[in-house]
């Protein structure tokens, strides 16, 4: 896959582009130490401070790994599971049961695609109701098996159009956030990319939230915020800073309880480090949800979410 570099990034362009041509010769010398030396200086200075919106172009990063992507590197014996039993099958979700270091996991995902076939295919990322209804099946499933859901977040949002409306969009997102609020199992939600809006948040109800690093959580895009605030969508960097979507920003509210980190650079630039950290990070907060009591563990799921909106004056 060509690697493609965001406007921000293309001062490393120039240079890991000089690097893997000295490579490509077989060249090993002291020009080559330089190079990767200056590379990795170069990515600490622009990556050390990202503002908002530029968090918000790395979520969207089309190189960036998607729910498949982290299913093949962090589970074995993965079986997906297709249809809502009402009236399809949606790919821009994907729901099955793979086994999480020998342990038996239920793990649902937004999915997006990279070809223009696989776009189309997935709807972009953008679930149908029957997609929500098909996660729902799956996770009631592994409630009858005892078996701890993981639940993969990255979509711009719910998929808007006429069909979806007149097959429930709203519905279909409304029973999952309350159903998932009363699965008597573990829930662990790990904000991969995009998080936007409900459609989102239909994932999103769980004992823990985590969140990449350069992930965003928000309840509308940018590009729709400015164009509701100003009328000018042109202004969606402004809105980023407004709209407080960043993981740090989320976790400073309560939104979030943990940040993953992601290689130097974002999760495009390695995924099996990127996939061994969000691993490392579910197995923790599986231990940490394994043995709570099932009255408890639902009590506080409901506090948690009781708590965010609320303030003092």
């Amino acid at each position: 896959m060509e690697k493609e570099y965001l406007d921000f990034e293309k001062p490393l362009q120039e240079l890991e582009e000089k690097l893997r041509d000295l490579l490509d010769l077989g060249i090993e010398d002291k020009r080559v130490l330089e190079l990767k030396e200056n590379i990795i200086k170069l990515k600490q200075k622009i990556y050390a401070n990202l503002t908002p919106w530029q968090r918000v172009l790395l979520a969207r990063h089309p190189s960036r790994p998607y729910t498949l992507d982290y299913i093949l590197r962090i589970t074995e014996d993965f079986i997906e599971l297709a249809g809502d039993r009402r009236y399809g099958n949606d790919k821009a979700i994907v729901a099955g049961f793979g086994k999480l270091e020998g342990e038996r996991v239920c793990i649902c995902g937004h999915q997006k695609g990279r070809t223009t076939k696989e776009k189309l295919e997935r709807n972009f990322g953008m679930p149908h109701p029957e997609g929500y209804r098909k996660a729902l099946r799956v996770m009631r499933l592994a409630e009858k098996f005892n078996l701890p859901i993981i639940t993969f977040i990255d979509t711009p949002g719910a998929f808007p159009g006429v069909g979806a409306e007149e097959r429930g969009q709203a519905e279909a997102i409304a029973q999952n956030l309350f159903t998932m609020g009363q699965l008597t199992v573990p829930i662990i939600c790990v904000v991969i990319g995009e998080g936007g809006s409900g459609g989102a948040l239909a994932l999103g109800v769980g004992d823990r939230i985590l969140a990449l690093e350069n992930a965003i959580y928000s309840v509308i895009s940018p590009e729709g915020c400015a164009s509701i605030l100003w009328r000018d969508g042109s202004k969606a960097a402004e809105a980023a800073a407004v709209l407080k979507m960043t993981a740090a920003e989320l976790q400073r509210f309560g939104i979030i309880d943990e940040i993953i980190p992601e290689p130097l650079g974002g999760a495009h630039q390695d995924w099996d480090e990127a996939a061994s950290l969000v691993k490392e990070a579910i197995k923790r907060n599986l231990a940490l949800l394994r043995g709570i009591p099932e009255e408890r563990l639902l009590a506080q799921r409901r506090e948690k979410f009781a708590r965010m909106g609320v303030f003092k004056e």
